[in-house]
Order: structure tokens, then C-alpha cells, then sequence
């Protein structure tokens, strides 16, 4: 080599640069290569196609000019959030902003936006995006006053084009979205996705609504919608419905019919029995017509919440009518599979599905566990909620048979499977798991702790000598053990295979006395869900000690705070997970946690007191971004940043990132100028009705603004 120059990537043909750069999504680690030099920084801006912006909208010089090649543009961040995008622009005309965002951002194909009402739209469209192919409106706010179909008048008269339209978080009626569809025929045919699960609906979308939507909309290939399945309402969605849809939208691809009822997300009763009062008006005959008419399905959510009694031949039809169906979920399904000997029936014919849930299946029980791992055996993704009668040997030999494909679970809700049993089940692939959600519920771990010397059901493939047993139920059962390429772990003895004639289920049990530590190795992230009043501290005793690559948590408390007594210990136990050395990223979700906000009757705990007990602890963890919801006073509509709650976030050193997920007062929010590399701060109140004029002295848009000036004015190391 002539010289002593060295090579370095910059040397790099520029086109494998863009591939490079192409293939990072980091948006800090882009940043840092924008900063090398003038050749990397036009690399990085031509190969950044999404970018979500969160300044202020009366910041017009701060609108950033040189993202020219970005398609994907999110405006609903832009502070002060909720507020309408052109809010700030009343001492000048707000045609400025739209020219402003239309010239720095011309390619746009895909579009976010807070539209709080109808004029949003007016004025963003008033020169449109040529390319523009995806909408998505947010709105937490009331409706306003307006006709029916004004929100998206102007969207769909200005874009032809327009083949995807998301509609999930922005709150309207049911009625306004079809008569504009009618009225915009091009537009309609041309729509190619569809999301409708407006989850601040309470009925959702009425089947002559649905009908007209689908007769409308031939060309769709995705569609999500919240429905009504309840035969005691006007409206429902029963047999026609489901008819008329697969009539209509031959090409779907993905189909999501959810009651709204099931969108809150909220845990039911381990107790509950699983069957509803009421079933379903959706008979087997029509299933299977249905499943027939739907040929290109690979992604199929029927969230009914009525029964659906006998499913199990329309689920065999399933399989042979949606070849490709690669994603489904059931709720309120029963009889998906009989479990009757070694032949596989019903959802466990289903043997292309990747991902499967489960939820309120009133006779699912451990041998159809079993089965369903047999018959579906590319599993990545497994969900179970609501299932009173599958216990830990079923679920632990499910785990068994998918030990190769397995890294998502999540197990919710089920009476005989608690912290420490779900995870004692989960014992052969936790090595492997990368996802994970249980329910935090310390019934047996008691027992757990008094029987710490042994190990659970510890096996091995390889060593089984003889079959179970010749009993006719499972005499097959072994033969579907596919053994080959299983790797054996060090130090692992010799195990046996035991099947029980009087419990009726198959289960691997260990000969080990011996004692392991409890290695997550693959698992980034873990959701929990706990109840109230509830302690996080047995975390670590149940089964979760060791987790050294866990990135990130989501930590959801539900539950009514009032008549509560005021709990024994000083801390919920956030201080617990400071074991988890590379945990960087919270979502801790109190919202749904109920209490007094001003009015605590005399001897009881206010909100403040709560929000004191669940942020005690947070200050020793290392985070870099935290989602928050306060817990809230439903009879004032108020979910709002407490004093003592401000403090303890006050304390966490290391954030960069801070969403507050209600509102907060503007004295509060300035002690969060204390934490030195703090960037990013927003508070949204993104749940319905979001609160509409503050009147006391908590945030409003001037407040937002101050705040974000002495955060801006700031000098940050890093």
C-alpha cells in the first residue's frame, strides 16, 4: 500500500454507506454519525425516513429544513400536546405553519397528527402531500359540535389516494366515517387499510354501519374493528355481519373484530367460571362460511366476549380454508379442541400459526395445552388469559414441546397459575424466552420458598427410556416428541417420564435435588400486572433473580384504592428491580388505579399518599425513559401529577426521556429541571375525556411553554 494513510469506513463506496446507514434505527446513534462529517451527515438525512417531531408549533424557525427524504412525519407530539396544531398561531396567519411543513417535509407518504378538530385538516391540506398514502388522527379531547363527517371531510376530498387510515386513537362516532365514505367513492376504493379500534368507543361500530363500511371499501386487506357482539343490543354483530364482511373484503389479510369492552384491557376474575350470561349470535355454519369466504387470511382476531359454544370443527376449517393464517386469537371460544387420544383436532390442525391467544376458554385444560403444542409446533408467540382448569404440568409440557420456537408468552389471569407456578412451567425455555407478561400473585409462594432446595421438574429429552404408559389417552403422546438436534445441558441428570392415570395429564417431573440460579438469559422485556395494595418485593424469590439482559418493563396497577388500609410496608418495591443491570426503559401504568384525589374521608389515603407508596425506590434505578400514568379520581375525571410524586421523579438522575400520562401543576414540573441530561418532557393526557379547559394552576399551554424554554436553555453534557 502506497503511503501511510489507513482506511476507515469513510472510504466505504457511498452506496454501501446508505445501506449502512439504512439499517440503523437509533436515533442517537444517527445523530452521532450526522455529527462525523459533511458526507455522513447528508448520508444519514437521505437514509432517514421517519422522524416525529416535539417542538413547539410557534417555534416556526425551529421547524427542522434539512429531512427532505423523510416519508414517515408524526406531528402529534408537538407541545403544548392535545392542544389543536395551530393553536399558537393567533397573532399571525396559520397558513404559515402548513406552507412551513410542506416545504421542509416533501416526500411525505405517511402522516400523524393531533386533530382536534375538524379545522386541523383544513389548514394542514391546504397544499397536500401528492404522495400522501397513510393517515393516522389523534384525539383524546370531546368530540366537538359539528355535522357528522366533518372530521374527515376535507382528508378524504383531498386525498384520492389515500390507502391507509387509522383511526385507534382518535375519538368520534360511529356514525361519522360512513356517510364520507359514500360520499368519496374513489377514496374509498382505494383505502387498503383500515383501523376502527377506537378504544374510547362504548358499543362501537353497529352492523348496518358495518355493512355499509365494507360494501364501500371492496379493496381492503386489513380492517379493525370495535363491535358489538351482545344480541341484547340494537345493532349487534352476529351471523349477517359476519357474512356481509366476508362477501365484501375477499382480500383481507388481517381482520380484527374486538368488543370494546375487551380494549380497556382490564384483568378479569380468576374465579370467573368463563362462560357469559349470554351467547353469541354466531352459529358453526356460519364460522365455517365465513372462514371459507377469507381464503388470504394471515392475521385473524375474533375478541367476541359472548360464547361461542362447539368451536372445534369450524377451527378445523380454519385451517384448511386461511392456509397462510399465520396469527390468531380467540376470546370467549369454547371447545376449541376435545383432546381425546393422540389424534389432533380442532385449533391444534392449525399447524401454521406463529402466534396464538387464548382468553376465557371455559374447558381448555391441560391435555389440550398438550395437544395444541403437537399440532401447532412453529409457535413463537403463545398468550393464555382467563383458562380456570390448565394447571403448571400442562403448561410446563407445552414449554417442553415448543423448546425450539417458543420466546413470547404471556399468562394472565388463570386461577392454578400463579408468579411463582407460571414461571416454574416456563423453567425449559427460559433460557430462550425474550418476551414475557405475568400476572404478579403470590398465592403459593410460601411454598415456594419452603421447598427453595428443590428443582422443579428439571429435564432432559434425551434420557427418557420408556414410554409413559399404554394407557389408550396417551399411548401417542410420545411418539411426538421429536428429540433430534436437542442439545443437552451440563450437568443435568438422568430423568423420567411420568403420566398420571388419576390427575389425567401428561408431565415431566426431575429427579434433581439440586438447586440453579434461575437464568433469563434472552429476556429484554417483561410485563407485569398487580393488584393494589399489592407488593413488587417477592419478584425475585418467585423465580424472575436473574435477568441480565432485561431492557425494558411495563408494570400495570389496577385496583380501587378507597377503603383501603394503608399499606404495612414504606414502598411498593421499585427498588426490587435494581437487580436488573441493563434495565434502561419503565412504563409504570397506574392509571387504572382509583382512589380520592382531594376528598379522602377521614383515616383513609389520599392519591398522593399512593402515588408516594408506588414511586418510593425509583431514584435507585438507572433509567433513561419512563412512561407514567398517574392513578386517577374518576369522579372529577382528574389524573394528576402529585407533590410527593413529583419529588420521587425528581430523583432519577439518569432520565432523558419523561412522559407523564395526565397533567401536573407548572411548580411541579419545574423540579424536573434538576435532572441533568433531561431532553424530552410531555405531559398527555391521552385517556377519555381528556380534561378540557384547567382552570386551577395546572398545566396549560402557557405553562408548557415556560417549561420547555428554561428545559431548552439548559446546557446538557451529553
Amino acid at each position: 500500500m502506497a503511503g501511510n494513510s489507513a482506511t476507515n469506513i469513510s472510504h466505504l463506496p457511498e452506496e454501501i454507506l446508505s445501506n449502512i446507514f439504512a439499517a440503523i434505527s437509533d436515533t442517537r446513534t444517527r445523530n452521532s454519525l450526522s455529527l462525523v462529517c459533511r458526507s455522513f451527515l447528508r448520508l444519514e438525512r437521505k437514509t432517514r425516513t421517519s422522524l416525529a417531531l416535539r417542538g413547539n408549533a410557534r417555534d416556526l424557525h425551529r421547524i427542522p429544513i434539512s429531512f427532505e427524504f423523510v416519508r414517515d412525519l408524526d406531528l402529534s407530539l408537538l407541545s403544548p400536546w392535545g392542544h389543536g396544531l395551530f393553536c399558537s398561531f393567533s397573532y399571525t396567519d396559520p397558513r404559515l405553519l402548513a406552507l412551513r411543513l410542506r416545504d421542509a417535509f416533501p416526500r411525505v407518504t405517511s402522516l400523524t397528527v393531533y386533530a382536534r378538530s375538524p379545522s386541523t385538516l383544513q389548514l394542514l391540506l391546504l397544499v397536500p402531500w401528492p404522495g400522501l398514502r397513510h393517515v393516522k388522527l389523534v384525539r383524546w379531547h370531546q368530540r366537538p359540535m359539528c355535522p357528522p363527517g366533518s372530521d374527515f371531510a376535507t382528508l378524504f376530498e383531498q386525498c384520492k389516494s389515500l390507502s391507509s387510515l387509522d383511526l385507534s386513537s382518535f375519538y368520534h362516532w360511529t356514525e361519522d366515517l360512513h356517510p364520507v365514505l359514500v360520499a368519496n367513492p374513489i377514496t374509498a376504493a382505494s383505502l387498503r387499510r383500515l383501523n376502527l379500534l377506537t378504544t374510547s368507543f362504548t358499543e362501537g361500530f353497529k352492523a348496518h354501519e358495518i355493512q355499509s363500511i365494507t360494501a364501500t371499501c371492496p379493496n381492503l386487506e386489513h380492517l379493525l374493528l370495535a363491535c358489538n357482539f351482545d344480541p341484547r343490543y340494537l345493532g349487534y354483530v352476529g351471523d349477517e355481519t359476519l357474512l356481509v364482511i366476508a362477501s365484501s373484503c375477499a382480500k383481507l389479510s388481517l381482520l380484527h373484530l374486538a368488543d370494546p369492552s375487551s380494549l380497556a384491557n382490564r384483568r378479569g376474575d380468576p374465579l370467573d367460571e368463563g362462560f357469559t350470561p349470554e351467547d353469541a349470535r354466531i352459529s358453526r355454519a356460519t364460522l365455517i362460511e365465513f372462514f371459507s369466504g377469507l381464503p388470504l387470511l394471515e392475521e385473524l382476531v375474533l375478541d367476541v366476549c359472548k360464547n361461542v359454544r362447539d368451536s372445534k370443527l369450524a377451527l378445523e376449517v380454519l385451517n384448511s380454508k386461511c392456509p397462510k393464517l399465520k396469527v390468531l386469537k380467540l376470546s370467549q371460544f369454547h371447545g376449541i379442541c376435545m383432546a381425546i387420544g393422540s389424534q389432533l383436532d380442532g385449533i391444534a390442525l392449525c399447524q401454521g400459526l406463529e402466534s396464538l391467544s387464548i382468553k376465557n376458554c371455559a374447558d381448555l385444560n391441560d391435555m389440550c395445552l398438550i395437544e395444541i403444542a403437537r399440532g401447532c409446533s412453529k409457535l413463537v408467540k403463545f398468550e393464555v388469559q382467563g383458562c380456570k382448569h390448565i394447571t403448571e404440568r400442562g403448561l410446563r409440557t407445552m414449554a417442553c414441546l415448543l423448546r425450539r420456537t417458543l420466546i413470547d408468552v404471556k399468562i394472565s389471569c388463570c386461577m392454578n397459575l400463579d408468579t411463582a407456578a407460571s414461571l416454574r412451567a416456563l423453567e425449559p425455555i427460559r433460557d430462550q424466552i425474550e418476551r414475557l407478561h405475568v400476572d404478579c400473585v403470590w398465592n403459593s409462594l410460601n411454598e415456594t420458598v419452603h421447598h427453595v432446595g428443590q428443582s422443579f421438574f428439571d429435564f432432559d429429552l434425551n434420557s427418557v427410556d420408556e414410554p409413559c404408559s399404554s394407557d389408550q389417552n396417551t399411548a401417542g403422546l410420545v411418539d411426538y416428541f421429536d428429540c433430534t438436534g436437542y442439545e443437552e445441558t451440563s450437568k443435568r441428570k438422568r430423568q423420567r417420564c411420568n403420566y398420571s392415570s388419576e390427575d389425567d395429564y401428561f408431565f415431566w417431573q426431575s429427579d434433581d435435588n439440586g438447586i440453579g440460579r434461575n437464568s433469563w438469559d434472552r429476556l429484554r422485556y417483561l410485563s407485569l400486572w398487580i393488584g393494589v395494595g399489592e407488593l413488587l418485593t417477592p419478584l425475585p424469590i418467585a423465580g424472575l433473580d436473574y435477568c441480565p439482559n432485561l431492557e425494558e418493563i411495563r408494570i400495570r396497577v389496577e385496583g380501587d384504592c378507597r377503603g383501603r388500609p394503608k399499606p404495612s410496608e414504606r414502598e411498593f418495591g421499585l427498588s426490587t428491580l435494581g437487580r436488573y443491570t441493563q434495565l434502561s426503559k419503565m412504563q409504570l401504568d397506574c392509571g387504572d388505579t382509583r382512589g380520592y384525589a382531594l376528598t379522602a374521608p377521614s383515616g383513609q389515603m389520599d392519591l398522593s399518599l399512593w402515588e408516594r407508596f408506588f414511586l418510593n425506590g425509583i431514584g435507585t434505578l438507572g433509567l433513561n425513559e419512563l412512561d407514567y400514568w398517574p392513578p386517577q379520581d374518576e369522579d372529577v375525571n382528574q389524573r394528576s401529577l402529585s407533590l410527593p410524586a413529583a419529588g420521587l421523579l425528581a430523583e432519577c438522575v439518569t432520565l432523558r426521556k419523561l412522559f407523564i400520562h395526565g397533567t401536573a401543576h407548572e411548580h411541579f414540573m419545574n423540579f424536573f429541571l434538576k435532572i441533568p441530561n433531561l431532553r424530552d418532557v410531555q405531559l398527555r393526557s391521552d385517556y377519555y375525556p381528556a380534561p378540557e379547559n384547567d382552570m386551577s394552576t395546572e398545566m396549560r399551554a402557557g405553562s408548557c411553554s415556560r417549561f420547555e424554554d428554561a428545559l431548552n436553555q439548559r446546557e446538557i453534557d451529553d
